[in-house]
């Protein structure tokens, strides 16, 4: 029997405790901010960040919300990064990805004060990151731990695969299993006999953007399956990019999608602006 990992009751949990902590702070003379940057009118992006700006309303988090042209320019963009760098009464700074096409975002996120980076994608993170000397994480890679943690799945000696190597995922999750002491394999599009490759894994991610990629023969008997995928099908259904009725016959334990993996990407979100306000005020 399949145990659904529930991140929505973690994630629910984890902003009643940040809740708390904001109060606290507030009581201290901080008020936590976190700024948003919207850059045009894609719709997938107006929903995250709606998402992100009810979520930091429930907690108290003060969000600082920014909507710029879709023909915004490259300095317009970094100006308006370094004024936020500047402005004491911000401690988290988000620009919501993909940009549009005329963009550098890898200048953009290197712009962003590392002590503001509140998606933890700053190149000088993600080399903390790698040294084993963490400070601002990832948020989708972090919550991926803390839902472990959460249902006492052990890490340390296991197998882990992750199937995807993108720089807001599969990267900074291999650092991170690294150093909780797993044996970590990142395979890719280009890997060899990848179901083969992935059915050794105690712990499997799959972070490939494919709808429903991963079948039963990816799968060890008793592994944890972590699904980050998020896919809408022609008939409007979500999915994740693992088929969840056929991973159920062989995995302990998986992530639903959605209420898996999704909801505690935005909690670890709100974890980390409370974590860099109160940074920035030792």
């Amino acid at each position: 029997m399949t145990v659904m990992i529930d991140g929505r009751g973690t994630a629910e949990k984890i902003r009643s405790q940040l809740k708390q902590k904001t109060e606290q702070l507030k009581q201290q003379g901080l008020e936590p901010c976190l700024a948003v940057v919207l850059v045009g009118d894609d719709p997938a992006s107006q929903v995250y960040v709606r998402n992100k700006k009810r979520a930091a309303e429930k907690i108290g988090i003060k969000t600082k919300d920014i909507t710029l042209p879709a023909n915004t320019t490259q300095t317009e963009l970094l100006q308006l990064i370094d004024e936020l760098n500047d402005d004491v009464t911000v401690h988290a700074i988000l620009v919501q990805m993909p940009l549009p096409t005329q963009l550098d975002e890898n200048a953009v996120i290197e712009r962003i004060d590392p002590k503001k980076d509140a998606d933890g994608l700053h190149p000088e993170n993600l080399g903390h990151l790698f040294m084993g000397q963490p400070k601002a994480l990832p948020c989708t890679p972090r919550g991926i731990m803390v839902l472990l943690e959460e249902y006492q799945i052990p890490v340390a000696g296991k197998n882990v695969v992750i199937i995807g190597r993108s720089n807001l995922v599969g990267r900074p999750l291999a650092a991170l299993m690294i150093n909780a002491d797993a044996t970590v394999t990142v395979a890719h599009s280009k890997t060899k006999e990848l179901s083969s490759v992935a059915s050794q894994a105690d712990i499997l991610v799959v972070a490939t953007g494919r709808a429903e990629m991963v079948d039963e023969t990816y799968i060890k008997e008793g592994a944890t399956v972590i699904d980050v995928g998020i896919n809408r099908l022609a008939n409007g259904k979500l999915v994740g990019d693992v088929k969840q009725a056929s991973a159920e016959t062989k995995a302990a334990y998986l992530t639903p999608v959605p209420g898996g993996v999704g909801p505690m990407t935005i909690a670890m979100l709100m974890q980390q602006t409370l974590e860099l306000a109160e940074k920035s005020n030792n």
